[in-house]
């Protein structure tokens, strides 16, 4: 097939923030690509030194031109060459650098978890709104070709049947132990604690896989939760995630402690299940879908087939942040100021769900207690 005739949309990223995350992300966007969806350009990034930020760019942005680079979040933010804002801080200054990137006029692509509160989130899509700017949650992982194609098996194809439950874990063994207090994986005045760094995975797996529905169409839920907490910080939470009008269930998992393994959610049906697997819970690299024996005669009811009757793996360039950046690009080519895919309402509705799961298990943050300004 031909190329199309139509140059790709460009984007001309800042970047604020140069840890791991915001590594992957240039380093994703600037990779040459087959069938790239948009042109993406890394036209500034701002740190805390100037020292640091070159590192970054030597390290993480061989490309040409090189990214103007400033010692401060500000002097992206004012550079006219951007078009969109990429925050990879920690969580706790998500709500100050989006409010800070609005009102200057930027677009912006926030990551996970989107802030600390729903009351913050509130505040920085009102803000948003107010300046007809984009803004979206990088939640990369729901991006991903993987997502559809399941969607597509449990509530098209219906392979499994009536949905009945998921389990979902992610587990990364953060050696908390070794970390000093100042870490962000330890810092409650940064959003430490498994829930909002990797719990969000399972939650967000739990609500892909329970109801063909999102954002404000999406289904009640009822949510029971436990956390374990050390210092405050909790290194292993467990939701049960009820939908009453079906009776489904999300057994939901994360922990600081211990790895999971590849095979990290299993989604069961009157008919049959699925299992996903990747390397990390974020990264899903392939499902399979298996169905119950139908043999009327016996004990061989309800057992799994001895190979799956479909599977489909994926393989990747890069991490596959890029999907993400060209989701932004193609909307804000339409017109759009907010993501199908990742809608504000959606993302409010995982905010309050998580505000709700910490309140039943006990984790806390200096913002619940602070008022909206």
């Amino acid at each position: 097939m031909a190329e199309s005739q139509f140059p790709l949309p460009t984007i001309r990223w800042g970047i604020i923030g140069a840890g791991a995350i915001s590594a992957a992300f240039v380093k994703d966007i600037t990779l040459p690509r087959e069938h790239a969806q948009a042109r993406h350009i890394v036209s500034a990034i701002g740190t805390s030194s100037l020292e640091k930020a070159k590192s970054f760019v030597q390290d993480n942005i061989p490309s040409v031109p090189t990214p103007h680079i400033y010692s401060s979040y500000e002097g992206v933010l004012q550079d006219v060459t951007v078009d969109v804002v990429y925050i990879g801080t920690p969580h706790a200054f998500h709500k100050k650098n989006c409010l800070d990137a609005i009102a200057a006029g930027k677009h912006v692509l926030c990551e996970k978890a989107f802030a600390i509160t729903a009351r913050e989130a509130e505040e920085v899509f009102a803000a948003a709104t107010a300046k007809n700017v984009y803004v979206m949650e990088a939640m990369w992982t729901r991006f991903h070709p993987l997502v559809q194609d399941l969607r597509k098996v449990l509530f098209t194809d219906k392979l499994i049947g009536d949905i009945r439950r998921t389990f979902c874990d992610f587990g990364q063994d953060h050696k908390l132990a070794s970390l000093g207090p100042e870490s962000r994986l330890k810092n409650l005045d940064l959003g430490a604690g498994s829930l909002l760094n990797i719990g969000i995975y399972s939650l967000t797996w739990g609500l892909l896989t329970l109801d063909e529905r999102i954002g404000m169409e999406a289904s009640h839920t009822e949510i029971l939760a436990n956390q374990s907490l050390v210092d405050g910080v909790d290194v292993a939470t467990a939701i049960l995630l009820r939908y009453p009008a079906t009776g489904r269930q999300g057994i939901l998992t994360s922990t600081s402690e211990f790895k999971n393994d590849d095979a990290f959610c299993r989604i069961e049906g009157t008919e049959g299940y699925v299992l996903l697997s990747g390397p990390y819970t974020s990264s899903p690299r392939n499902f399979s879908v298996w169905r119950n024996r139908s043999a009327s005669n016996s004990s061989f009811d309800g057992l799994q087939q001895s190979e799956p009757v479909f599977q489909k793996g994926y393989d990747d360039v890069g991490f596959g942040l890029y999907r993400e950046a060209d989701a932004v690009a193609l909307d804000l080519a339409a017109g759009r100021r907010e993501n199908k895919i990742m809608p504000h309402a959606e993302t409010l509705r995982i905010m309050r769900m998580l505000d709700e799961i910490r309140r039943q298990g006990g984790a806390s943050f200096p913002q619940d207690g602070e008022s909206s300004s």
